[in-house]
């Protein structure tokens, strides 16, 4: 189980994220949704300790993430947006170093590497030096050492960026499966991506949680409206008075000119249980006014997404400057040169090089395999 409370992060006085709270139960798949830039990888890279929170606690299987990360991390694997990958091995010789450092050797990490790469659909490139794999295969390859130790907490960020059609419906059909008996968390952009595979959503939006419920649960709350689009060569005054006969039932009519001269377009808003079409069209049947085009649109949760992040976008918070980002790294690791304390109680990120620049991606993610 994940336990997130509070969760906020600050680069100097700007919030990336700010009270984030939720939890996550086994068995789910978790999709963590948002806009470019809004909080999603800054959380999950705090969920997985990678990066320390300003504020907030998070709990992995009752270990707290800072205080007990060994045993934390033990039950989380985590594909980083950008796939640690050392390119001068092979698949197979990555995923060894990977498992060794995750504490699986002999028959067991031989087992495990055999079955991780079968599922990931990547026998026969095994020997290949990755630098020389193409980007989906790369990621495939990001997607097994995730799942090597048998952990029962995956977390996926952006897991199907780079991959045709085909190997996107593969992954998908991969990350159904692993939802069984774990805990899948999967972060992107892409509404139609979680729709497909997610229990349950998480709308993140400008650093806060804007939405966290059940994909039924949001379609039933936000999706029970039609939109009928209509347009018919007649001026503004003339379409409302045809529509008037039957506007009782309809809960909102907009009336607006179209682009092409002459004509007007009605957008007719009602419950998604019923349908005015055949109304609309015997109304304007005996009138002098022709019908154009008719759309019969409900409303989808790409309407929801633009909904709840259009409202959080209207709080205008100061950007995350890059001065922001090094001032909160030289505090952290002027916080790791006054700490003595016990392993167990270190911050993961507090040995961060102070030069940014020279971050690289095997001190980003080494922690993972502890």
């Amino acid at each position: 189980m994940i336990e997130v409370k509070n969760l906020t992060k600050k680069y100097g006085n700007n919030p990336a994220i700010k009270n984030i709270s939720f939890t996550a139960e086994e068995g789910k798949i978790y999709g963590f949704l948002g806009p470019n830039g809004a909080g999603k990888t800054t959380t999950m890279n705090i969920i997985t300790g990678c990066l320390s929170a300003t504020e907030g606690t998070v709990l992995i299987n009752g270990y707290d993430i800072y205080k007990s990360p060994l045993q934390a991390r033990k039950s989380i694997g985590y594909l980083p947006e950008q796939p640690p990958l050392y390119m001068d091995m092979t698949p197979y010789e990555y995923l060894k170093f990977v498992g060794e450092a995750k504490g699986l050797y002999s028959y067991e990490l031989d087992r495990q590497i055999r079955e991780v790469i079968e599922l990931t659909q990547l026998s026969g490139m095994e020997k290949r030096l990755i630098k020389n794999l193409s980007k989906g295969y790369k990621q495939r390859v990001g997607i097994a050492q995730a799942m090597l130790g048998d952990p029962k907490i995956i977390i996926l960020d952006e897991p199907t960026v780079g991959l045709d059609p085909k190997q996107i419906l593969e992954i998908r059909e991969l990350i159904r499966s692993l939802g069984k008996g774990r805990i899948v968390i999967l972060s992107s952009h892409i509404l139609s991506e979680i729709s497909e595979v997610c229990d349950h959503v998480m709308i993140i939006a400008k650093g806060r949680l804007v939405a966290n419920d059940s994909l039924k649960a949001l379609e039933e709350k936000y999706t029970g409206k039609r939109d009928l689009v209509v347009h018919t060569r007649a001026t503004e005054e003339d379409a409302l008075s045809v529509i008037s006969a039957i506007k009782n039932d309809v809960e909102n009519v907009v009336c607006a000119p179209s682009e092409e001269e002459g004509v007007s377009r009605l957008t007719l808003t009602y419950p998604s249980e019923m349908d005015f079409r055949e109304d609309v069209y015997h109304a304007f049947h005996k009138s002098p006014y022709p019908i154009l085009s008719m759309v019969h649109r409900e409303t989808t949760l790409e309407d929801i997404f633009l909904k709840l992040t259009s409202s959080a976008e209207d709080q205008n918070d100061s950007p995350v400057t890059l001065t922001d980002i090094i001032s909160d790294l030289k505090s952290d690791k002027q916080t790791a040169k006054d700490d003595t304390d016990t392993d167990d109680d270190v911050h993961p990120d507090e040995d961060v090089d102070e030069d940014v620049d020279n971050e690289d991606e095997d001190d980003d993610y080494t922690p993972l395999f502890s």
